[in-house]
């Protein structure tokens, strides 16, 4: 890096599996310029990312990781609205499932993810593959300026 702080990446966890939730958590917890909040099911999601109650404070995330298999409103409904809405469509979407579907993979793309990973069902994979994944968006990948509320 240049010598500069790192800047805070704010990343939205949407994951109804608590035991996925507290290893992403650990796998997070290394990097302390990043905040993790998570939600559990999409229609959470979409009211976190439109500042509905009770998210009206929320921070406008850097990143989301986005599970496809969700309550009340699956992970693909919920891309599929965050990329058609002008004001998220820039915040990259990383969808960590544990679908090795083809047509999941597919149709993820066709709705503009910005990658794909399968979740590994090892802890010690599991934990690698997000840290990986914060270590990419964080480090490397310059991400678009957020959309910050005042």
């Amino acid at each position: 890096m240049n010598g500069q702080q790192p800047r805070t990446i704010n990343v939205l966890l949407v994951e109804d599996d608590p035991g996925d939730v507290l290893m992403t958590r650990e796998a997070f917890e290394e990097n302390l310029h990043n905040r993790l909040d998570v939600v559990t099911d999409g229609e959470a999601a979409l009211d976190y990312l439109r500042h509905e109650e009770p998210y009206t404070d929320a921070p406008r995330p850097d990143l989301i990781l986005l599970d496809l298999n969700l309550p009340r409103r699956d992970g693909r409904e919920v891309l599929q609205e965050i990329k058609a809405d002008p004001v998220l469509r820039h915040i990259p979407v990383i969808v960590l499932t544990t679908s090795q579907a083809e047509e999941d993979v597919l149709c993820s793309y066709q709705l503009h993810a910005n990658a794909y990973v399968t979740k590994p069902v090892d802890f010690d994979g599991f934990i690698e593959a997000v840290k990986q994944i914060d270590h990419f968006f964080v480090s490397v990948v310059q991400l678009p300026p957020g959309v910050r509320r005042s």
